[in-house]
């Protein structure tokens, strides 16, 4: 251990190795330590077992639920864009060939108390239950003109600037109504909350073409993919990935103590006495608690269950989003659903999670709506976690650190706080721009 590094990352969770993964194919020379004897770090995958050793004790899992082995169960449950940057970065790094996806059955809204299919495209507006005749036409034409939109082409504006025109006045425009803009805004648009209508309508349409974009690409019932096994398959990918590089994994290394030097900056990691040198630290908050805040936490229930989730035309895999106004909150809560068919639970079984940022301590009661839709449950388990980001100065301290895992379910917000820690650390830019339909050894694992 006793050399020296250009970059050591602290933990194993998936932004950590990403970020180890993509400075590896750099040319860099990068010590990878946990303090787990697993990958994966606060976004792991347990087994059955596992799982019932942390939310219940030492308790053995009952027989009836199946081999502990046949259980994937994400500690970050998240779905991904099939055409969003996550998947574009797994292409770009050819980590596509050490994993396998399938599509997500089903993307799901909830709305004046009912489950009802995202309409994507102008041609699913019409069909809509949740809109009227007329409000379905103005959702149609609204439609028509993201599809149309092309930032590059100026014809396909019709005179708006939305990059000063914000997305409530865009919206005015096509004269829809409250729940719709509900919709566009938290199932298409993937917002967190209605921060975006007050500002450029910008980033709401490209994140609508993004849904759209999606969708098309496999012609499924969602836009979303997820890897055969479940999540903790990813970090093991990009770990194998910097390995291929050079990247050298040490893990169990307890009390990894990131040492500074008289400036203050970041110069080696010390674990069992032995001290590795380096430029750079990049870790997950909880190796460095001295230089993060707090900024919420995240509230979610996790459900064993022996059936899909009502009302959600038997889908074997679903996202379903509950915006924040429906429910009386200040953020959306979201539904996340997968099964034996993506090989995280024996046959027959289904995983089910419900997760909202948290606005009070009762954390049951406040997930109760998205509880209330899965029907009956055989298992049922509560956990919450504080949520962190950096206060730090990187050009100062040469520390790079992640921010928490948010509670929703894709991948976006995650993949943009990779990308921009990667920009501080390198002071590159990664162009994503690759052609994903001539990616044919990546199609070919969906």
């Amino acid at each position: 251990m006793d050399e020296e590094y250009d970059v050591i990352v602290l933990g194993t969770g998936l932004k950590e190795c990403i970020l180890s993964g993509l400075l590896s194919v750099d040319g860099l020379k990068v010590l990878h330590m946990d303090r787990n004897d697993y990958y994966g770090g606060d976004s792991t995958s347990l087994n059955l077992n596992q799982l019932w050793k942390k939310f219940r004790g030492e308790d053995k899992p009952p027989a009836h639920l199946g081999s502990s082995k046949d259980y994937n169960v994400d500690m970050v449950p998240k779905f991904m864009m099939a055409n969003g940057t996550l998947v574009r970065t797994l292409i770009h790094t050819n980590v596509t060939k050490y994993l396998s996806f399938k599509a997500v059955d089903g993307s799901f809204v909830f709305s004046k108390g009912k489950i009802h299919k995202v309409p994507a495209t102008d041609m699913e507006a019409l069909k809509s239950p949740l809109m009227g005749l007329f409000e379905k036409r103005r959702a149609r034409n609204f439609f028509i003109y993201v599809q149309n939109y092309d930032e590059a082409d100026p014809k396909t504006h019709q005179g708006l600037d939305l990059t000063t025109l914000t997305t409530k006045e865009l919206i005015a425009k096509y004269g829809l109504v409250d729940d719709t803009v509900d919709f566009i805004g938290h199932a298409l648009a993937l917002h967190r909350d209605d921060r975006h209508l007050n500002e450029p309508a910008l980033d709401t349409v490209k994140r609508m073409k993004l849904y759209s974009e999606s969708l098309a690409r496999f012609q499924g019932g969602s836009p979303y993919i997820y890897p055969l096994y479940g999540l903790g398959e990813l970090p093991q990918g990009f770990a194998r990935l910097s390995a291929v590089y050079g990247g050298t994994y040490m893990l169990s290394k307890p009390e990894c103590k990131v040492e500074f030097d008289m400036e203050g900056k970041a110069c080696g990691v010390t674990s069992e006495g032995e001290t590795a040198k380096c430029k750079k630290v990049v870790c997950d908050p909880s190796y460095l608690t001295n230089k993060v805040r707090k900024i919420g936490k995240v509230a979610r229930a996790i459900a064993i269950m022996s059936h899909p989730i009502p009302n959600t035309n038997e889908s074997h895999s679903v996202q379903i989003i509950l915006p924040q106004k429906q429910l009386g909150r200040n953020s959306d809560m979201y539904v996340f659903c997968c099964s034996y068919t993506h090989n995280v639970a024996p046959k027959g079984k289904f995983i089910a999670f419900v997760s909202a940022e948290a606005e009070s301590d009762n954390i049951q009661s406040e997930l109760k709506p998205g509880i209330d839709l899965l029907g009956p449950v055989d298992e049922l388990f509560f956990d919450m976690y504080d949520r962190y980001e950096p206060v730090n100065e990187p050009s100062l301290d040469n520390c790079f650190i992640s921010t928490s895992y948010d509670a929703t379910t894709h991948f976006e917000t995650t993949v943009t706080d990779v990308l921009n820690m990667y920009t501080m650390i390198t002071g590159k830019t990664i162009d994503l721009s690759v052609d994903l339909s001539a990616a044919s050894a990546a199609e070919e694992e969906y």
